[in-house]
């Protein structure tokens, strides 16, 4: 298939472009600088410059492509209002190109706060709706279209998507960690965070591309929960730090704006998915590749 993919050069995307290509498919990313067009590029794939705020190019690219994955967020935490309307305004954009096609149309989504006391599972709906919610509601805003000739599919990531190279959620916390010369975690530290390989993560979006029927979720997760008491043990072994109990009163302040998603249980499942897509995760899990020195480095 021809394949449109936001978010390729990323750092989930550009897995998932490597993992298209050992499917046999044909890729065009979409890319907002030099060096994301050359990073796609360099992997084979056709480039289309732009960004989230390029409607007019995302909707040329959705028309011709057979396929589309959204993997691109702007992430922007210090104004999330202007990350939700880019990210609700794409969907919308790839949603009405497509509408009618039966075409795939995956996109990317999380597992926060969908359940309190549990693991989130693929049954859990997105309790989050309209403009002003997180991300904008675009989970929602996607699975509409399932009605509308769309084939739409979910892709719940893990908290942590994990491997050498990461800049993501675990670096920063690991950046904090150096900073502050302790490795902390939130109060009793038994709030958990499901994680998942890079590499699996990959794998699992293009058998969803395969497999996965219109209205699917998916979890990108290989590991249900892990404690954060665990994973700061695992920081402190890495930079050799003391580890400590951060109160909760005091998770803000120490560590920031990422201290919201860490004081949070994230934990979720990916029973369904497996026995859907028939996918089984083979990558190293987030403490092994902690403690192989997978983010030792600044």
């Amino acid at each position: 298939m021809r394949v449109f993919v936001t978010g390729a050069s990323g750092w989930i995307g550009s897995a998932v472009v490597d993992e298209l290509f050992a499917a046999g498919h044909e890729v065009t990313g979409l890319a907002r600088s030099d060096a994301s067009a050359a990073a796609i590029e360099a992997k084979g794939a056709h480039v289309r410059r732009g960004d989230l705020d390029d409607l007019d190019s995302i909707r040329t690219e959705a028309k011709d492509a057979e396929a589309v994955i959204h993997l691109a967020n702007k992430h922007d935490f210090s104004n999330p209002a202007v990350s939700n309307a880019a990210e609700r305004a794409a969907v919308q954009t790839i949603g009405d190109a497509l509408t009618g096609t039966d075409r795939p149309f995956l996109l990317a989504s999380g597992v926060a706060a969908l359940t309190k006391g549990r693991p989130a599972t693929e049954a859990d709906a997105s309790p989050f709706h309209g403009p002003d919610s997180p991300r904008g509601g675009s989970e929602n805003l996607a699975l509409e279209f399932a009605d509308r000739g769309v084939r739409t599919v979910s892709l719940r990531f893990a908290p942590t998507v994990h491997g050498t190279g990461d800049h993501g959620f675990i670096a920063i916390i690991a950046a904090i960690a150096r900073q502050k010369g302790v490795s902390g975690y939130p109060g009793n530290g038994t709030n958990r965070w499901a994680a998942v390989h890079r590499a699996d993560a990959g794998r699992l979006v293009t058998l969803g591309l395969d497999k996965a029927p219109a209205g699917t979720r998916l979890h990108a997760v290989a590991e249900e929960g892990i404690p954060t008491r665990e994973i700061a043990q695992a920081i402190g072994r890495a930079f050799d730090l003391p580890v400590t109990s951060i109160a909760p009163d005091d998770v803000q302040d120490h560590f920031g704006w990422i201290g919201t998603f860490f004081a949070m249980d994230l934990s979720a499942t990916s029973t369904a998915t497996r026995e859907l897509l028939g996918w089984t995760p083979t990558g190293p899990n987030l403490i092994e590749d902690l403690d192989a020195g997978a983010y030792s480095t600044p």
